[in-house]
């Protein structure tokens, strides 16, 4: 066969994935908008029986299938609205803009709350969403009011941002989730010009790095410093297996992380970083065959372990731009699309089913018997951010969308 002869053939083959991509996309987002007006369902009577001023959010089910509702100062807060919001993007029906509207406005005080390490959780992926599709100027400010509230946790002398005030049994206490609230910083950079947010975020990536990680790029989930000198005290994996083992979603959060600081920063240390974590986790041997991880990698070698499907979406998200940086984009997309593909056939509820739920069978903190082999939200948004960049690269866009005012 002659060059003539395989140019048309890859062609046609790119052609065919980007079909395939589209295809699975709308039958996934056909699912979720189902799925979804279910859940505001479920949502909106739970509300009214409970009689809040604010709105609560779907986190969970818990083991009898009831909904578990959250306040705005819960961590996994944002992520419903920013459902909404991807829901809104995908379609471009302003139905899905008016229901994520209330669930954000109930976001927006969280901005001032210094209380907590994970306001890019709730506040970007609610209010940062509803900025990137809308522009409209209340929700910039409400990013860089959010920021500069972050930021008073940054300790110079250790280089990071605090995590949790009520674990007394650490000093100072950092977990490998935080990398995921620094995309907040380096955005209220660029919307402030306020260079302090991006200097925070990438001297917090750095002692991360220096820290967190073991000689195979596994990372640890808590870092212990003594806010007075910086140094490390110990290293633990509380969510996980054991303070040696590789937890699932830890492990995830990392690889979307620098991932994400090399986008925002062009740090090739950051990209590398990301492929080693890539690495680690793919050629991990207790990694199933469907790329869905068991909750650690290191208690999976015990059997009868549960999934993690979160740890699945998210990595999923975080493969589809790093593919955009890397010489290994073909590899990183293949392993992607298997991620999702594996997600719908197996993972995804029955339509009418899980109270609305996208996927079932996450595991949020195994140690504590705490939403074990169950839907919870942020496994639906990363789920539906990784379906979002999957079409946009099968369409040969940008990884990321940043339409200002949509058009409906």
């Amino acid at each position: 066969m002659n060059i003539k002869h395989i140019i048309p053939l890859i062609a046609l083959s790119v052609a065919a994935v980007s079909v395939s991509a589209q295809n699975n996309a709308r039958e996934a987002f056909k699912f979720a908008k189902h799925q979804t007006k279910l859940l505001l369902a479920e949502t909106a009577k739970t509300n009214a029986a409970a009689n809040k001023p604010n709105l609560l959010s779907p986190r969970a089910l818990n083991t009898n299938g009831d909904l578990v509702m959250v306040s705005p100062k819960d961590w996994c807060s944002g992520f419903f609205p920013g459902n909404l919001w991807f829901l809104y993007e995908y379609s471009g029906d302003k139905f899905w803009k008016e229901r994520s509207e209330p669930f954000t406005a109930a976001m927006e005080a969280e901005k001032s709350n210094t209380g907590t390490h994970d306001l890019g959780f709730m506040v970007y992926n609610s209010v940062g969403n509803a900025y990137r599709l809308t522009h409209q100027q209340r929700y910039k400010d409400d990013i860089i009011q959010a920021a500069r509230s972050l930021i008073t946790r940054f300790n110079p002398t250790v280089g990071c941002i605090k995590s949790w005030d009520h674990q007394k049994q650490w000093q100072f206490p950092v977990i490998i989730d935080n990398m995921m609230n620094l995309e907040l910083l380096f955005e209220a950079t660029k919307l402030s010009g306020d260079s302090s947010f991006y200097k925070v975020a990438v001297t917090h990536a750095n002692t991360t790095l220096k820290n967190h990680f073991r000689a195979d790029n596994s990372s640890f989930h808590v870092i212990n410093y003594d806010p007075e000198t910086g140094k490390v005290l110990n290293k633990q994996t509380l969510q996980g297996f054991a303070d040696s083992s590789a937890w699932a979603r830890g492990q995830a959060w990392g690889l979307y992380g620098y991932t994400m600081c090399y986008r925002e920063t062009g740090n090739k240390t950051y990209l590398d970083q990301a492929e080693k974590i890539a690495r680690y986790i793919f050629s991990n041997p207790q990694m199933p065959p469907d790329l869905v991880p068991y909750w650690d990698y290191d208690a999976a070698k015990l059997g009868n372990q549960p999934r993690d499907a979160s740890a699945a979406a998210i990595a999923a998200s975080a493969l589809y731009e790093l593919s955009t940086y890397s010489k290994n984009a073909a590899s990183y997309k293949k392993t992607a699309d298997k991620i999702l593909n594996s997600l719908g056939k197996g993972y995804q509820a029955q339509p009418d089913s899980a109270r609305g739920f996208l996927l079932l069978h996450s595991t949020g903190h195994k140690p504590a018997n705490s939403e074990i082999d169950v839907p919870i939200i942020y496994a639906d948004y990363y789920y539906l951010e990784a379906l979002l960049r999957q079409k946009r690269l099968a369409e040969k866009k940008p990884v990321i969308n940043s339409p200002g005012t949509l058009k409906n």
